[in-house]
């Protein structure tokens, strides 16, 4: 019809000036969705944020886990300012490559399945977005256990924000470290041992933890001040017009 047709046109031109191809998802009831696809000249330039080449050449590379019910805010946030502060980030589904419903309906595609992620692993660091549905999906899968529980091993960084800390006590994730979350979890992390703050963003040794959408900027640019030193977070700062 003339609307999707209007679309389609929106789509090709979207291309035209990213550089990237841009093509319809329909999901049931949620209406059509951009889900964005690197051209090949793209990923010849760049590479995927999961290749094997990112991970040889000393870039520091993220796994954001993509789950039903996530939230939306805290999951674009920290991919994007991740990606800003030059970290390769990675966003993987939980149940496969089919765009992901998040907790206000917002449907976002993920990169790739978390399956296929873990293949092109390590990562330096592991992220879990909130949302009570997502959180309980994440807390609920053997998969991000093993994935967690390997970061873990490693001694490198885990980070949720939210309800996603939550996840962390289902995998015994953490042990004893100063945590924050959102307040109606708060109880949660501390009858399970975690001396709790309330700071907008906490890290204690590997685990970084935060609040929720609102904190996501600081959250996001405290990673990228780990991994990649305190002045490229602060240059990210100014363009994005984030008050601190």
């Amino acid at each position: 019809n003339q609307f999707m047709a209007s679309v389609v046109q929106s789509w090709k031109l979207l291309s035209v000036v990213t550089k990237r191809a841009f093509s319809p998802v329909q999901l049931s009831k949620a209406g059509p969705v951009l889900c964005p696809r690197h051209s090949a000249a793209f990923r010849s330039k760049f590479g995927r944020h999961f290749s094997a080449a990112n991970m040889a050449d000393g870039e520091r590379t993220a796994l954001v886990i993509l789950a039903e019910g996530a939230e939306e805010m805290e999951t674009v946030i920290s991919v994007d300012v991740m990606r800003r502060g030059g970290i390769k980030v990675t966003l993987a589904g939980l149940a496969g490559t089919d765009p992901v419903k998040c907790s206000r309906d917002v449907v976002i595609c993920p990169d790739t399945s978390l399956d296929e992620a873990r293949k092109h692993g390590p990562y330096d660091v592991v992220l879990l977005p909130g949302g009570l549905g997502g959180a309980k999906n994440l807390a609920n899968s053997p998969k991000v256990k093993e994935v967690l529980q390997e970061q873990e091993g490693k001694g490198s960084l885990v980070a949720a924000v939210c309800a996603g800390p939550t996840a962390l006590v289902s995998h015994g994730i953490g042990k004893g470290k100063t945590v924050t979350s959102h307040p109606s979890v708060q109880k949660v992390m501390e009858e399970a041992g975690h001396p709790y703050t309330e700071a907008r963003v906490s890290r204690d040794g590997h685990i970084i933890t935060s609040r929720g959408p609102g904190t996501c900027f600081e959250f996001a640019l405290q990673i990228v001040e780990t991994l990649r030193g305190k002045e490229v977070a602060d240059k990210l700062v100014p363009p994005m017009l984030v008050k601190l």
